[in-house]
């Protein structure tokens, strides 16, 4: 199998969510996952309300049955969207999500580069980092 076709299955899986379907998306209690790494976020900039947590550690800290895992892991039903920088690695991992069995895991198309293209508002580079659990997620 190559990375496409993986990248094809993974998506093939999920109901990807559009940048415009944020906003209605955290209203109805979703919870947008930034899952860039520190130095990504650094240089692109943050997302206001986003959880992050890096990709190394995501599906330790979302099971619901981990030892490891965030308080907001409450149970397999919480709708998670993954965002990466532009949409790759994001799919794989709400993939890897729902093989453990969150099925409303899902990833944002295009990523954090398409949120700010679409306009919506970001934290500029070398602002404050959403690193902690957050119980209030605020609308874009």
């Amino acid at each position: 199998m190559t990375i496409d076709q993986m990248l094809d299955n993974a998506r093939s899986q999920l109901r990807r969510i559009q940048p415009i379907e944020v906003p209605a998306a955290l209203a109805r209690g979703a919870i947008l996952v930034d899952i860039r790494p520190a130095a990504q976020r650094a240089g692109e900039g943050s997302l206001p309300g986003a959880l992050v947590i890096e990709r190394n550690v995501l599906e330790w800290r979302l099971d619901p049955s981990s030892s490891a895992r965030l308080a907001l892991a409450t149970d397999h039903d919480v709708e998670w969207i993954v965002v990466c920088s532009q949409g790759y690695t994001s799919s794989l991992a709400a993939a890897s999500l729902r093989q453990l069995g969150l099925h409303r895991a899902t990833d944002l198309v295009g990523g954090y580069q398409a949120l700010v293209a679409a306009g919506m508002r970001t934290v500029a580079t070398g602002a404050e980092h959403f690193t902690r659990e957050v119980r209030s997620l605020a609308v874009l």
